[in-house]
């Protein structure tokens, strides 16, 4: 039976967890040096008819060269996994194609998984980028590479106080008058608004554009990982040296 690389890619993560959890025990069993003594007693009296004691034994819980053994296969398993998915991983690729054109051709799946992610932070990215305020008419000004709204005018006014004739004046009394302060108009304020923001259905397309390549790319990882990956067999070769022939 063939073995595709997205199968291997499924039971790697879980065969890595589960060498790594017994390595790490097996390693702190290693640690406690009353798990690897042992001894046996017994008693002999002097005398025939002298006491007589049971005889005592602590047995060996942890012996080195069968942890070693142990670890041997459990990570000799591990570099089979490890070896069969990156040897599959040199010949798995596939190309990259949108809406019927190809973009990049034999593209590597480790490299497609590359482009998912970084995919992934650009649309991120892309997602925070401020729109212009669309209650405003804005044009592209090429000089200063900025958006910019029409002139508006609005009238700049200074309060200014003027007398007002209360009372007039008669014969036996002055005129009353009071001072009171009206807004004026002095000059007129030209506003132009400029922007670095981006239109909205600019940030429209951009998102729906990731999101397009962002797919093709994943249909092109899903069929790179496809791609038939035959077993390799590396890890007993590795600790057959580096165990040697020692017990």
């Amino acid at each position: 039976m063939t073995t595709k690389l997205n199968q291997v890619l499924a039971i790697e993560k879980s065969t890595k967890s589960r060498v790594h959890g017994e390595i790490t025990r097996m390693h702190h069993s290693l640690q406690k040096a009353g798990l690897l003594n042992g001894f046996a007693k017994s008693y002999q009296p002097k005398d025939e008819d002298g006491d007589h004691y049971p005889p005592e034994r602590q047995r060996v819980q942890v012996n080195a060269a069968s942890e070693l053994r142990r670890a041997g296969r459990l990570l000799g398993e591990l570099f089979d996994v490890t070896a069969t998915k990156d040897w599959a991983n040199t010949q798995a690729t596939a190309d990259l194609v949108i809406d019927g054109e190809t973009l990049l051709e034999q593209v590597p799946a480790t490299y497609l998984l590359f482009l998912e992610k970084q995919l992934n932070d650009l649309r991120t990215f892309v997602d925070k980028i401020p729109v212009l305020d669309q209650s405003e008419e804005w044009t592209y000004d090429e000089q200063s590479a900025l958006f910019k709204t029409e002139p508006t005018q609005t009238t700049r006014t200074k309060k200014v106080q003027r007398p007002i004739v209360l009372y007039p004046a008669t014969p036996e009394h002055p005129a009353q008058t009071q001072l009171i302060s009206e807004d004026v108009a002095v000059g007129n304020w030209i506003t132009v608004k400029h922007s670095g923001a981006i239109p909205a259905p600019r940030k429209a397309e951009l998102l729906e554009r990731i999101e397009r390549l962002a797919q093709a790319t994943k249909f092109a990882r899903e069929k790179a990982n496809a791609s038939d990956a035959p077993r390799r067999e590396v890890g007993e070769r590795l600790f057959r040296f580096l165990l040697g022939n020692q017990p």
